[in-house]
């Protein structure tokens, strides 16, 4: 696995992800319809040990996850590492997915769980005094992720605050409210029980109201 995983230790360090530019050393990339394979053939592939799979997996899915790591840690300098280290953790664990077609959603939870422990573990260090604290959240590039400028307003309001607030209402609260994720899939990503997601979700909004009121927080 550490020989097939190379590919991903040869991009630590390079800054952005420009997944166009990989190419894959062998294997049917790509169907005559241009889609490329299934990520349930991907994966099967991968499992079997072939590198190509697992780069082709990598390619096809590191944009998205890089966005969905920068919307939940706002900005943050170890996003691509916690992007690679996602991925190694879950080419590493392939067995464990019982519905391969299901590779997206799956490995989307193993980024969140990973994301939760960097959160907390940073902000036990600080209030440690160790370590660094992370940079500030860029209010105005979060914002351009939103669609119309009532979205962006939103994505500002949930941001202001969400920095201080625990991993544990952080996350949720900006899967739910940014990413627009369904309380259920919330859950399944969290590994967490759905009663548990709505009570940290309503604790979330609470503190939302707390510091814009109700008038500022729709």
């Amino acid at each position: 696995m550490a020989a097939a995983l190379s590919f991903i230790a040869r991009r630590r360090g390079t800054g952005a992800y420009h997944p166009e530019g990989m190419t894959p050393s062998r294997g049917p990339l790509q169907t005559r319809s241009g889609a490329g394979p299934s990520d349930a053939a991907l994966v099967v592939a991968a499992r079997a040990g072939e590198p190509w799979a697992q780069e082709a997996l990598f390619r096809r899915h590191a944009p998205r996850l890089n966005g969905l790591a920068f919307r939940v840690m706002g900005r943050d300098d170890e996003i691509d590492d916690l992007v690679q280290d996602t991925f190694i953790a879950a080419l590493s664990s392939l067995g464990r997915l019982d519905k391969p077609d299901a590779f997206a959603s799956w490995i989307g939870g193993i980024l969140v769980r990973q994301a939760y422990k960097k959160i907390r573990r940073r902000r036990m260090l600080a209030r440690l005094g160790l370590g660094r604290a992370a940079g500030a959240i860029d209010l105005d590039e979060l914002a351009s992720l939103g669609s119309s400028p009532e979205r962006a307003a939103e994505i500002r309001t949930v941001y202001a605050a969400v920095e201080s607030m625990p991993a544990e209402l952080r996350i949720p609260l900006v899967l739910h409210r940014v990413e627009g994720l369904g309380l259920e899939e919330v859950a399944e990503m969290m590994d967490v029980s759905l009663a548990t997601v709505k009570r940290r979700i309503a604790d979330g909004h609470a503190a939302l109201q707390q510091r814009f009121g109700k008038d500022g927080l729709r």
